[in-house]
């Protein structure tokens, strides 16, 4: 089992900027449990609006395979917002799915706090208000045999990758850890958020429903705005048959809002 708060590793960045001059706003991206960048990176070509898309590079995935997970999501934001800290340089906004909706939220709640900042759009996604009672599944500790049912269960993982045996024992580490940092979510309540906050979910996601993510709302005195995709947990990944449910151009419209030209 990975450490609770393990040093970053090598060189690796944890966030990589390219910058885009003409953008007036940068989106940090946080993956769900199991994901990487690689989930957002046909996004760029998606935005109707110049933003300079940043999603996160977390440990023991991608380029950080070998370096050890966090399993406190507590720990993970303290590092992140430390890690964050050079690119506030202009207005900025987060997405997160699922695990990464919790690390978008903490995350905002802490620069808030330490900085005084606040994005200027906070967007969640196929996670249930934080303000609903724990009941994340207990996963982390079971056996690989075990564990490996649990994850196909949830359909999040491929196929082709369940079946990979090399490919899966790289992966595993990663998967506990990120079901540990879930887990280890307990919400403390404090002073909601000023800024927006737009809540995606699926229509058939059993695990965050309509009524559950309605009460994100109580984290922002600003606006609060529930759009329903088509689809279960891992609607971000389907392609969506209306242009106008397309994530990627429902963030545009929020952000073209907040940032007009």
């Amino acid at each position: 089992m990975s450490q609770a708060n393990p040093q970053s590793i090598g060189p690796q960045p944890w966030f990589r900027v390219q910058p885009d001059p003409r953008a007036r706003i940068r989106l940090f991206c946080f993956p769900y449990a199991g994901g990487g960048s690689a989930i957002f990176r046909h996004w760029s070509s998606e935005f109707l609006y110049p933003i300079e898309l940043v999603p996160a590079l977390l440990p023991a995935r991608e380029a950080r395979i070998r370096e050890p997970g966090y399993t406190r999501l507590d720990k993970l934001v303290e590092k992140l917002a430390l890690e964050i800290a050079p690119y506030l340089d202009k207005p900025f906004a987060f997405f997160g799915h699922s695990m990464g909706a919790l690390i978008g939220f903490e995350l905002a709640r802490r620069l808030r706090d330490e900085r005084g900042l606040e994005p200027e759009h906070l967007f969640v996604s196929g996670r249930r208000s934080p303000r609903i009672p724990r009941r994340d599944l207990y996963i982390h500790d079971l056996p690989e045999a075990e564990f490996v049912v649990e994850i196909e269960r949830m359909n999040g993982t491929p196929r082709e990758v369940l079946e990979h045996q090399e490919l899966m024992a790289l992966l595993i580490p990663m998967l506990r850890a990120d079901f540990a940092v879930c887990h280890s979510y307990d919400y403390a309540p404090g002073e909601p958020l000023r800024c927006p906050i737009t809540v995606l979910g699926g229509t058939s996601d059993e695990e965050a429903p309509r009524d559950e993510l309605e009460d994100w709302c109580k984290e922002t005195t600003g606006q609060c705005r529930l759009q329903m995709l088509e689809g279960d947990h891992f609607f971000i990944n389907q392609r969506q048959p209306v242009a106008n449910n397309n994530i990627p151009r429902l963030i545009t419209l929020a952000l073209q809002l907040a940032n007009p030209r």
